[in-house]
């Protein structure tokens, strides 16, 4: 008996644990992207939680693929829409304030928001992007930080990490990054791949499905 409720209790403090960072799973027609929200950004983080047990994101598509940069969804618009239709203005009618966090960048398979050209950088409520990006050259960074950056240096670790995974640094501190893929990468990169016309849309349709994480499933 005593065994047994001290396993109880592992598994119910594993449980907590696991909860801090809420997972979501995201299905698409390339296989399954595991991604964990940030707790550092609880707007976003809670934003993507609501509309997630809404079902919203069912049968939106992933809209907007550009290969080494990022693959883009979220637009409600998405939605049985015509082939070849524009698509990425859809919206659900509020935006979420910017929460950057320095250590909270664009590595691959960071999630962010995407956001019009708006002066606070205020977020989408709906539309998100997943990096894949590219690896980058001690020399692409360092022009990067010249031309891009306004002379902001790239933390030490993060800049490792753009040169040995890959990324695209040029959208830090512009961009809310509020979760990173930590199961399902080759999924990114099989999406990022696919055919697209001349507004980066896919010419087969890639359409998601998002559902949260049981707490005690463990990734």
């Amino acid at each position: 008996m005593k065994r047994f409720l001290l396993l109880f209790s592992l598994v119910l403090i594993a449980s907590f644990a696991h909860a801090k960072n809420r997972k979501v799973k995201v299905t698409t027609p390339y296989g399954v992207m595991i991604i964990k929200l940030y707790d550092q950004t609880p707007k976003h983080r809670n934003n993507f939680i609501k509309l997630s047990k809404k079902h919203f994101y069912d049968s939106t598509l992933f809209h907007r693929v550009i290969k080494n940069f990022m693959i883009q969804g979220g637009d409600p618009d998405s939605k049985h829409a015509k082939p070849g239709a524009l698509l990425g203005e859809g919206d659900v009618g509020y935006t979420i304030p910017a929460e950057f966090q320095l250590d909270l960048f664009h590595r691959k398979g960071a999630l962010a928001a995407a956001r019009e050209d708006r002066p606070d950088k205020a977020s989408s409520g709906c539309q998100f992007y997943i990096v894949q990006g590219k690896v980058f050259t001690d020399q692409e960074l360092d022009n990067l930080e010249k031309n891009r950056l306004g002379g902001r240096k790239i933390p030490v670790d993060q800049r490792t990490i753009y040169k040995t995974e890959g990324g695209s640094p040029h959208l830090d501190q512009s961009y809310t990054v509020f979760g990173q893929v930590i199961k399902g990468m080759d999924v990114i990169d099989k999406i990022a791949a696919v055919q697209t016309d001349g507004n980066n849309r896919p010419t087969t349709d890639v359409p998601m499905k998002i559902r949260l994480v049981k707490k005690w499933l463990f990734f």
